[in-house]
């Protein structure tokens, strides 16, 4: 059975619409669109995690790979996960009211491109829109790949540069050019982006993705992460795709 089948029936266009819908709040109520997405992201790797083990996720232990201000963390925990989170902004850790020790998970500050954390150590290793935030994202790659144990499960998530979303808060205007996208909002705003081009927001392609992924020997599967499944066949269409798929999934699984 291919690893996405118990995935793709949960992929549908209602969940699609629903995720859209959600992310309006991410700005003024961020609490509502990630709490939405850290659901529905515990129900991705859930299904994974099933079809590539035949088990389900209670007991499991999982390094979230910037995992933010803890949504995920809580998420995970109601699932039976012993959740481990990295990040290397305190302001991120902080944003929201959670527990990070004893409480819904632990967190660890700490470089996704460098994880403190031995060969092996994890059943499940996730990353959910990190790679496009750091300037060398295989790296990061491969060091989600050598803390998870063999026959294990990695699953890297990341927003695609020309894809509607590329730009995060700079909107559209990536397509300018990310360093004209990101001069024009520091003029229009007084400030630069959160996500500024070229100091944390960087452009990622579908074909470098797919590239790497290949280049380890442990890609399982690979489909945009929120479009329905009768739309997943555009990441096999070079050019067309780097527009098309605003989130690329990569599943791999260590040997």
């Amino acid at each position: 059975m291919p690893v996405t089948d118990v995935f793709a029936r949960r992929a549908t266009l209602r969940r699609s619409v629903r995720l859209l819908w959600k992310f309006r709040y991410e700005q003024p109520d961020p609490a509502r669109f990630y709490g939405a997405l850290a659901a529905d992201t515990v129900a991705l790797i859930g299904d994974l995690w099933l079809a590539v083990t035949g088990r389900d996720l209670a007991g499991t232990s999982l390094l979230d790979v910037g995992g933010g201000p803890g949504y995920f963390a809580s998420a995970f925990n109601d699932a039976g996960v012993r959740y481990l989170g990295v990040e290397p902004d305190p302001g991120e850790m902080h944003a929201a009211e959670h527990t990070f020790v004893g409480g819904a998970g632990t967190f660890v500050r700490a470089s996704g491109m460098a994880l403190p954390f031995a060969d092996d150590a994890v059943d499940i290793c996730l990353s959910s829109n990190v790679a496009e935030h750091v300037p060398r994202p295989w790296q990061l790659g491969n060091e989600m790949l050598r803390v998870t144990r063999p026959g294990g499960l990695v699953v890297l998530s990341y927003t695609v540069w020309l894809g509607p979303f590329g730009g995060h808060e700079m909107g559209l205007t990536h397509y300018l050019g990310g360093a004209r996208a990101a001069a024009r909002y520091a003029r229009k705003h007084g400030h630069p982006a959160k996500n500024d081009y070229g100091s944390s927001l960087f452009a990622v392609s579908v074909a470098d993705g797919l590239d790497w992924a290949a280049s380890t020997g442990a890609l399982i599967a690979t489909f945009p992460r929120y479009h329905p499944r009768w739309a997943w066949p555009v990441t096999s269409v070079p050019l067309l795709r780097e527009f098309l798929v605003s989130n690329l999934v990569l599943v791999l699984s260590p040997r």
